[in-house]
């Protein structure tokens, strides 16, 4: 799955065959089919690998830090933290590197979703933060989508033009969640 991620990453969804695939990995075609039914069903597994990752690594935030707001930080770092550390598997799973025709709406909405699992995560920060009055009462579905929204487009732009000026990553990761977090109390 690496090599998969690697050319999805570099050259996109609809430029890579299973045929490429193959090759960067020595293998042949045909031995490729007998794991996955196509590029569709390698595609997802990439992303599933990187959502699962993911998860963990909520699962052990929520495990480990009680209050609802440092969650919501520990989490928005993590989020920007793990892209920036795995940019292919951020580019394919979250930036259109990867499947880019119809989604199956069922399955990705399913709890079983590793897509789904980790959204869940954040919704579920959101409405406790909401219910322990530690930010004023919010829709939880828009807020948990603009949030994500947020450190999708920080942790985006910073794997897209990691040339750019930026005025410190560290400093300014931890200004767009503070930001975030402090537009939610007021």
């Amino acid at each position: 799955m690496d090599a998969a991620r690697e050319l999805f990453a570099k050259e996109g969804y609809e430029n890579v065959s299973m045929r490429k695939i193959a090759e960067k990995i020595d293998y042949s075609p045909t031995t490729i089919y007998l794991y996955f039914k196509d590029k569709d069903e390698l595609c997802r597994s990439v992303c599933d690998e990187t959502t699962a990752k993911l998860v963990k690594q909520f699962d052990g935030i929520v495990a480990t830090v009680s209050d609802p707001i440092d969650q919501l930080r520990r989490a928005g770092q993590a989020y920007v933290e793990f892209g920036l550390s795995h940019p292919n598997h951020y580019k394919v799973t979250f930036m259109g590197y990867g499947l880019t025709g119809p989604v199956d709406q069922e399955k990705l909405h399913s709890q079983a979703s590793m897509g789904a699992r980790c959204f869940m995560h954040l919704r579920t920060i959101v409405e406790k933060c909401v219910q322990q009055r530690k930010i004023r009462a919010v829709d939880v579905d828009t807020t948990s989508q603009a949030l994500w929204a947020t450190v999708h487009g920080i942790t985006s732009l910073l794997i897209t033009y990691p040339d750019f000026p930026w005025v410190g990553k560290e400093r300014l990761i931890e200004q767009v969640i503070d930001v975030m977090i402090e537009g939610l109390k007021a």
